[in-house]
Parts: C-alpha cells; sequence; structure tokens
C-alpha cells in the first residue's frame, strides 16, 4: 500500500450527497480493491500480471492474466452514451515494434471513463489489466493496430504511473538518450538531439555550422497522410500568439504552405510560451518536428505531439540563418540550411502574404489596425484586466494623443517624462487575456504589438481665450482587445530579430534630426556618464546636505552627494514584507522558523477529518524523517493528504492550485515546481482543514513564498480561490479567497550620504526597485537580479580597497517627521530617496 496513492474524489464522485466520508488506514485500503483508476507512485505497478507488448496482443490469445503496459499519446473527450454511462476512448503506446502496431486505440465505458478523464493526461504512462480484445472496424484502412482493447466490468483496472505529490525528487531531466522516458509524468520529451550550434560569422548572410545528427526525414505538405507523425518545413501565412487554454497548456495556431502550394493548419499545445514556435511576421519559415496529421472538417491538419519541437528562422532573402527560436536539444544540419535557403527563394517569387500591416506611429489613422513594432519604456497596472504600456517607435504621430494617469508608485520604469518626451510616448492599453503577457515585459524591451487599434475619442477642455468657455479636443487612444482574433497580441523581440536593428537606427536618426536629448528613452545604448538620474518633475534648486538638514521636514529636495556607506551589507537583510494596509514592516522569517511552523502543524485529526465540498482529495503514506529512526518503534511512515479544487480537475487545469498537509518545507518546494500555486495546511483537532500561523508562507509559488499579515487578516480560512472568477489564479486571487491580507516584499536599505558640507542618512524602500530597476520579488530569487543590485552597489560606493572612487550621484529625496510613541511623542525627521534611478552598464532585462 506504500506505493499506491488513492484518490477519494472518485470515492466522492460515487457517494450520495451530503455523506461525509471517514478515512482510515483500513478504509483506503478497501478502497483500493473498488477504484478502477488507481494512480501509482512512480516506478510501481500491479505486479501480479504478466505485461504483454502492444504488438503480441490479438483477438485468438488468452490476455486474461496479461496487462498492458504504454504511454498515453492521445486522450478523447469524455461522452454521455446512451447504453453506459459514460465512454472515452484513448490511445496508448509502447516501443514493441513498429508504429502501426505498437500503439492501439482503448475504449473505457461507464465508470471507468469518467475516473479516467480527471485523473490522467496526455503523456502519462497507463497499465491496463482485465480488458477484452476485438476487432479493430477500421483496420482496414491500414496503418494502425488490428485490435482494440475494450476496459468494462469489475476486473478491469487502470494503474497510472504518475509523478504524485509523493515523489520527493527533485523535477525529472530529459533524459539524455534515444530511448523513451521511463516515466512520461514529468511532462518532459526526451532529449534526443544535440545542443543548437550557434550560426557562424561572416561577411555575408550567416550560415549554421553543419551537425552530425543522423539525417532526420521532411514531408512536403502535398504529400501528407491522415495519421502519420512527421517533420515539416513550411512558410507562415498566418499565425495567432500563444493563448491559455482550458487545460494547463497554451495553445497557438499558424498556417504554413510550401513548393507544393499546398495550405496546412497546425495547432500547437506546449505547457510553456517558450516550447511555440515564436513567429514574428508573416513570411517566416518554421520547422516542426513530431506533428500528427489528422483529418479537421474533410481537411488535413497538423497537431503537436509527444515530443515535438519547433524552429524559426526569418523568411526574408539576405537576413541571416540564425534560429529565432529552438527548443534546447535542437540541432540546425547542413541539410536544414538548404531547405531554409529554397524556402526562401520560393517565397520571395510567389504572391503569398498580404500587404504588410506594419505601421510606424507617424502613419498612424484613426480607427485603423496595425501592428506597430516599438520599445516599451514604461508600465503601469490600471487593474486586474488592464495594463498599461508607454512606448516609442522613434517617430511622432501626427494626431494628438490621450493621456492616461497612473500612480507613479505602481509605475515600473520611468514615472515622469519631459514635455518634449511626452509628445513622442504611445499609451498602450493592452487588455484581458494579453495582461499576462505584458507582465513578464520589462522596460527597455522592443515589442511586437499585433493588430493595434486606433481608437478616436475626444475631450473637453477650457479654451485658452479664458471666459470659462470650454472646447472639445480630439484625441487617439491605442487599444490591444482581449482575445485572440485576426492574430492579436504582443510580444517581446529577441535581440537576433532583424527588425530590431532597424529601429534602435531609426531611433538614433531621430535623436540626431530633432537634437532631443532623450537619455531616458534610450535604455539600449552604453551607460551614461551620470551614475544616478532623477526620474521627478519637481522644479526644485538643488541645495547641499546642511541646508537640507537645517531645514523643516516636508517636501521633496534635489541634492548632490556621494554614497558614503550603507546597511545592511548583506542583502537577504534587506528584503523585507510590507504591509499597505497598516505600514507594518516585518523581517522574512527564515527556514528554520518555518520549518518549526510545519513541524507543530503536522499532527493528525484524532477523529475522521472533514474535507471542504468544493475539494478532491487524496492520501498516501511516505517515508518518515530520519530522526523517527532514532525511536525505539517509531513510526516508518508520514501520512500526507493532498486537497484539489473539483472544478480545475473537471476543467483540466488540476496543476493550477493543490492543497498539503503533512510535507516539510523542502518538500513543499519541491511540489511548487510542479504545482502553480501549493497551499500547505493543517488539520485542525475537529478534523477541519486550516491554514498555517501567518508566520509562516500561506502559498508558495514556483521558488516565490506569499506572506499575510497578522494584523489585518480577519478570521482567514481556506474557500475555493475559483469563485473569484478569475481565468488564471494568482496570488491576489487565493489570498483574497482566503481573506488574507497579502505582504508585498520589499527592499530597504539605508544610505549614509555625505557631499562635503555634512553627512545625512536616508533611506531606500518605496523606489527601491526603481532604483536598482530590479523588483524584490526577483532579488529573493534570481541570482542575476542579486548580482545586478551587487554590482549597482559596489559602483556607487566601492568596496574597502577598489581602486574606483565614489561618483557623485543626484538625487531627489524626500523629507518628514513622525512621533515616537517611547520618547514622549517627540518628533523625529526622517529622509528618504525617491524618483531616482541608478544608470549600471549591464540592466537586467
Amino acid at each position: 500500500m506504500s506505493s499506491e496513492l488513492q484518490i477519494d474524489s472518485f470515492l466522492f464522485l460515487s457517494q450520495p450527497a451530503g455523506s461525509s466520508p471517514l478515512h482510515s488506514t483500513s478504509q483506503e485500503a478497501t478502497a483500493a480493491t473498488r477504484m478502477p483508476v488507481i494512480l501509482l507512485a512512480e516506478g510501481a505497478g500491479p505486479g501480479n500480471l504478466t505485461i504483454v507488448p502492444i504488438a503480441h496482443i490479438n483477438v485468438a490469445a488468452n490476455h486474461s492474466h496479461h496487462s498492458v503496459k504504454g504511454r498515453v499519446v492521445h486522450k478523447g473527450q469524455l461522452l454521455a452514451s446512451s447504453r453506459h454511462n459514460f465512454s472515452l476512448k484513448t490511445i496508448i503506446e509502447d516501443d514493441s515494434g513498429p508504429r502501426e502496431v505498437s500503439s492501439i486505440n482503448v475504449v473505457l465505458l461507464d465508470k471507468l471513463a469518467s475516473d479516467f478523464y480527471p485523473a490522467v493526461n496526455q503523456g502519462d504512462e497507463v497499465t491496463l489489466s482485465g480488458f477484452s480484445v476485438r476487432d479493430c472496424p477500421t483496420a482496414e484502412m491500414g496503418r494502425q493496430h488490428p485490435c482494440v482493447l475494450e476496459m468494462l466490468g469489475d476486473r478491469a483496472f487502470v494503474h497510472v504511473s504518475w509523478s504524485p505529490p509523493t515523489d520527493l525528487s527533485a523535477p525529472q531531466q530529459a533524459q539524455k538518450n534515444d530511448g523513451p522516458a521511463t516515466s512520461s509524468a514529468s511532462r518532459i520529451p526526451p532529449a534526443d538531439l544535440p545542443a543548437p550550434r550557434q550560426a557562424q560569422k561572416n561577411s555575408g548572410p550567416a550560415t549554421p555550422s553543419v551537425s552530425s545528427e543522423p539525417k532526420r526525414a521532411y514531408v512536403k505538405l502535398g504529400d501528407l497522410k491522415p495519421g502519420d507523425v512527421v517533420n515539416v518545413y513550411g512558410v507562415v501565412v498566418f499565425f495567432k500568439r500563444p493563448f491559455k487554454s482550458r487545460g494547463t497548456d497554451y495553445c497557438s495556431s499558424l498556417k504554413i504552405t510550401d513548393q507544393s502550394q499546398k495550405l496546412i493548419s497546425c495547432t500547437i499545445f506546449c505547457p510553456t510560451l517558450e516550447s511555440h514556435p515564436q513567429i514574428f511576421q508573416n513570411g517566416d519559415i518554421v520547422r516542426l518536428h513530431k506533428v500528427k496529421t489528422k483529418l479537421y472538417k474533410g481537411s488535413l491538419a497538423l497537431i503537436s505531439s509527444f515530443g515535438f519541437s519547433a524552429m524559426t528562422f526569418s523568411g526574408k532573402e539576405g537576413d541571416d540563418f540564425e534560429p529565432q527560436t529552438s527548443s534546447r536539444t535542437s540541432s540546425f544540419t547542413e541539410d536544414d540550411y538548404q531547405n531554409v535557403k529554397a524556402l526562401r527563394s520560393w517565397a520571395a517569387d510567389q504572391d503569398l502574404l498580404h500587404p504588410d500591416p506594419g505601421v510606424p506611429l507617424s502613419g498612424v489613422q484613426p480607427e485603423m489596425y496595425f501592428n506597430l513594432t516599438c520599445q516599451l519604456l514604461a508600465k503601469a497596472p490600471v487593474d486586474s484586466t488592464c495594463t498599461l504600456l508607454r512606448v516609442w517607435d522613434g517617430s511622432r504621430c501626427p494626431h494628438a494623443l490621450l493621456q492616461v494617469t497612473v500612480d507613479p508608485d505602481v509605475t515600473e520604469g520611468p514615472a515622469y517624462f519631459s514635455e518634449e518626451q511626452e509628445m513622442l510616448i504611445a499609451n498602450v492599453l493592452v487588455y484581458d487575456n494579453h495582461v499576462e503577457c505584458a507582465r513578464r515585459l520589462k522596460p527597455g524591451d522592443f515589442l511586437r504589438i499585433f493588430n493595434l487599434r486606433a481608437v478616436p475619442g475626444s475631450v473637453k477642455v477650457p479654451k485658452q481665450s479664458g471666459g470659462g468657455r470650454v472646447e472639445e479636443v480630439n484625441l487617439l487612444a491605442f487599444h490591444l482587445h482581449g482575445g485572440t482574433a485576426y492574430g492579436r497580441g504582443l510580444c517581446a523581440l529577441p535581440d537576433n530579430n532583424p527588425d530590431v536593428p532597424k529601429l534602435k537606427r531609426a531611433m538614433e536618426l531621430f535623436h540626431a534630426a530633432n537634437q532631443v536629448n532623450d537619455s531616458a528613452m534610450m535604455e539600449v545604448d552604453d551607460a551614461p556618464p551620470h551614475p544616478a538620474v532623477r526620474r521627478c518633475a519637481h522644479e526644485v534648486a538643488p541645495i547641499t546636505l546642511g541646508e537640507l538638514l537645517r531645514r523643516e521636514p516636508g517636501g521633496f529636495h534635489h541634492v548632490r552627494a556621494q554614497l558614503a556607506s550603507y546597511e545592511p551589507q548583506r542583502l537577504h537583510q534587506a528584503l523585507k514584507l510590507y504591509c499597505s494596509k497598516c505600514n507594518a514592516m516585518e523581517e522574512v522569517p527564515n527556514d528554520l522558523h518555518v520549518e518549526s511552523v510545519l513541524s507543530g502543524e503536522s499532527g493528525q485529526p484524532s477523529g475522521p477529518y472533514v474535507r471542504p465540498f468544493w475539494c478532491f482529495s487524496g492520501s498516501t503514506y511516505i517515508p518518515a524523517a530520519a530522526a523517527a529512526d532514532d525511536e525505539p518503534g517509531g513510526a516508518s511512515k508520514r501520512l500526507i493528504r493532498f486537497y484539489q479544487s473539483a472544478l480545475l480537475v473537471l476543467e483540466r487545469r488540476p496543476k493550477e492550485f493543490i492543497l498539503f498537509a503533512g510535507y516539510m518545507l523542502h518538500e513543499l518546494r519541491r511540489m511548487a515546481a510542479k504545482y502553480l500555486n501549493v497551499v500547505p495546511v493543517s488539520c485542525a483537532p475537529d478534523g477541519r482543514l486550516a491554514l498555517l500561523d501567518l508566520s509562516a508562507p500561506f502559498l508558495l509559488c514556483g521558488r516565490k513564498s506569499f506572506y499575510g499579515c497578522k494584523r489585518c487578516s480577519k478570521e482567514p480560512a481556506i474557500m475555493d480561490p475559483t469563485l473569484q472568477g478569475s481565468k488564471v489564479i494568482n496570488e491576489r486571487d487565493i489570498a483574497k479567497a482566503f481573506g488574507i491580507q497579502l505582504l508585498k516584499l520589499v527592499l530597504v536599505l539605508k544610505f549614509r550620504l555625505q557631499d562635503g558640507d555634512d553627512t545625512l542618512d536616508a533611506f531606500l524602500w518605496k523606489d527601491a526597485e526603481t532604483f536598482f530597476n530590479v523588483s524584490a520579488e526577483d532579488a529573493a530569487i534570481n541570482q542575476q537580479a542579486q548580482a545586478q543590485i551587487r554590482q549597482t552597489l559596489d559602483s556607487l560606493c566601492p568596496p574597502e580597497g577598489a581602486t574606483g572612487e565614489r561618483p557623485w550621484l543626484d538625487l531627489c529625496v524626500a523629507s518628514y517627521s513622525e512621533s515616537d510613541a517611547d520618547a514622549d511623542g517627540k518628533a523625529e525627521t526622517f529622509y528618504q530617496v525617491c524618483h531616482t534611478s541608478a544608470r549600471t552598464s549591464s540592466p537586467l532585462t
């Protein structure tokens, strides 16, 4: 029983309404015999049956004592049946022979189908037993197994070799061989190709070095046949950017053609955005590996299959052959080079593409839909469904543009620009499903925005002549509406995209022609001479530190000073937790404290536990901690319980949210690498689920930990986060559902400034992220971000023994006073560096 993981959801689905299942060890053992779908710990399996290769299955043999083991390569929809309650078709395959006989159709009926649907995903490894074998009605069509497996009745079982929450190993890496993966539960296809080679640099277009990889066969689009898994090349004539599907994957679609003049639609499903072909314009050339041909509405179409990978190239003759994107395990051979070259030459003579919809800001007209290539200067959230992007492209729009006001405190990048600069900046409002992509962008990125709309509008403003009269002024706004129609979306352009140097050149020419002193808008250039620059619009004269100390507290002041010292010296000590509601600042708990909280909350209830009505739940045993071995008669196993939203499971989104009871911190972190949102919980004495003490994180997302404010979180409780209605669940949805006031991770440092006149201690925390151009969340988990902060501090305040001199900094400093209740209410003056950015030669992007 230690290797089996019982899923209580299947019992829950079959229980009468209002019943409350009791879970003891004996009851779980009994449940395993009743459940037709059983999840096994990775590597486990039913040991009392002989596994027979799929190629050896036939209707004449007796398979009553056999089982079949294979990988799920297709899972159909759960269908209602008049004869049986439910039915579902799946296809499994092994490596027992040619593909035509090593994959087989499986029909699951009744409860097996309804249990299989939420528990098994494409790529999982399953072992089937108790099946019956019948002839395949479509076997005469060829290229498929002549038999079908039918699963029905009390003797039919599906054992799923899945990497469940009990797997305490690190996330599985792709295997470095040509064999099949031992377990596909990690969702990582086998790495069967060497790493990509860099394109050679010479006077002409870059050409790739020749790889020693064996030749791959590529099929012309006109030669495709249904049911084949093939590799193809094609010229893109239409594409949609990846978007979140109803499951856990991202979906993208495109249409391609080649010299056969055949137009083929392709649908790609991948768990990450990086795995999709990164297409930036029609005419790009794509190489697709492991795509399956299917008939859809009477026409052939391609869909990604197990082991899919993609590589994309510019389709313009004369451009480099360096791939704009590829999987980490792909290579580029001499044959590939010839394929791309031939497609470029052929496409140049064809009338394949519509006119390029790309338009610069100088060419925009009202009501126009267009593609914009630009640079991101700053961004800010407007609300949960809208983000503001401030962009420019080296040209000036001929129409008056809408100005959008946002809180400077939430702006990433410069919050203020001069009046002359504002005339060059376009404010783009990004809506709905595109907000997630906008969150990943960084100021300084070069972007392409597809199907952007120029929306005309008007506002009433006072007439310059006065008299209390108003006039109507026409303004132009830019909206990126939700959805993916007409290829709508946005993406960051990589440095090797051929349009990036063109855009940089256009910006340089604009600067030269208009003599614009615009250092804030050219972050991609070399570092400016000043190591720090003010980002405020305060019109105040600079003063010395001595004058500032003598002034009454209040307001903003400009000073020119050096950084004499700073504290803390250790970066992790500068990270704090801040509550925006009560303005409290807390230390980030260390791992020892969190472990102690988890250890104290890991006890099990004395009676039956109560599962929330909106949850599916399960339990398993894992080896107890090594310390238990020192205790005579100590327990050798530890009970782990987990809970998942029933709605998310049924919507095929099981990895978006999960609750665990009984895990320790290092185990939770490993689970957070596999699930998007992991919540540690405990079982109260009455058996109900309860949140941990808020001195421990209430949520783990990847490498990030989220904490709640004890003072402002009133009666926090575990509730269903899907009730928030968000398409993608995030930490804010979960905190709101649980009644938790979310704490924000901030950087807090104290600077000692000097200017030859005096010294002054000033805090840097509210604008620390703007100052370092690094978020506190990144600084907590990202070594590159930590290195950038350290490099910035070393350049401003060289460590002892360094040869560098302390530079002079132009700073904006706010002064304010606060009363100390412990000092008889005496007011104390404080100083804070704000609206200032440090300038480094290697900004984090």
